[in-house]
C-alpha cells in the first residue's frame, strides 16, 4: 500500500502515493527485457532426462527446461522426441529477447543429443559452434578388485 503524502500544488492539496516513481524524471526507465545477439546453449542429455539452458556470454541463464517440466514422466524423458519439444520451448522462450548466434555444448550420453540440436538450428537459432564436452575419466579410482566364485 505504502505511505501517502499530500502535496501542495498552487492552492490545491493533490495526494500522491510514496511508492510511485515521478512520471517527469530525465533518466529513462530501464526496460525490464534486455536484448542479446549470442548466447550459449548448454545440453545435458543423460540416459534418463533432457535438460538444456541458455544462457548470455557472461553465464547468466536466460531460459531453460527438461523434458520432465513439460510433463513427460518414466522412459519418455530421455527419447528423441522430448528432447526436441524441450529445445522448442526454450529456444521460443530466447528468440523474444532478440537471440540468434549460439554456440552449444553437449554433455552427456542420451539419445537426446542429436534431435535436440537439429531442433534448435530449425527453429531459428544460428550454431556458430557445436562442442562435445563430455567429462571422459583419463583411468580415475582404482577398479575393484575381481570377484572369486
Amino acid at each position: 500500500m505504502g505511505k501517502k503524502r499530500v502535496i501542495q500544488q498552487s492552492g490545491q492539496a493533490v495526494t500522491e502515493s510514496a511508492e510511485k516513481a515521478p512520471a517527469s524524471s530525465s533518466a529513462p526507465m530501464p526496460s525490464s527485457k534486455r536484448r542479446f545477439q549470442e548466447g550459449v546453449v548448454h545440453i545435458q542429455a543423460t540416459y534418463n532426462n533432457t535438460i538444456i539452458s541458455i544462457s548470455d556470454m557472461r553465464g547468466n541463464v536466460l531460459a531453460w527446461s527438461s523434458s520432465g517440466a513439460l510433463g513427460f514422466k518414466g522412459s519418455k524423458k530421455a527419447t528423441p522426441y522430448a528432447a526436441a519439444r524441450v529445445a522448442e520451448v526454450v529456444t521460443e522462450k530466447v528468440k523474444k529477447s532478440g537471440m540468434q548466434d549460439v554456440a552449444i555444448y553437449v554433455k552427456g550420453v542420451g539419445s537426446g543429443r542429436e534431435s535436440a540440436i537439429r531442433s534448435i538450428i530449425n527453429h531459428g537459432l544460428q550454431a556458430m559452434i557445436i562442442k562435445d564436452i563430455t567429462p571422459l575419466p583419463h583411468n580415475g579410482p582404482r577398479a575393484c578388485k575381481p570377484r572369486r566364485v
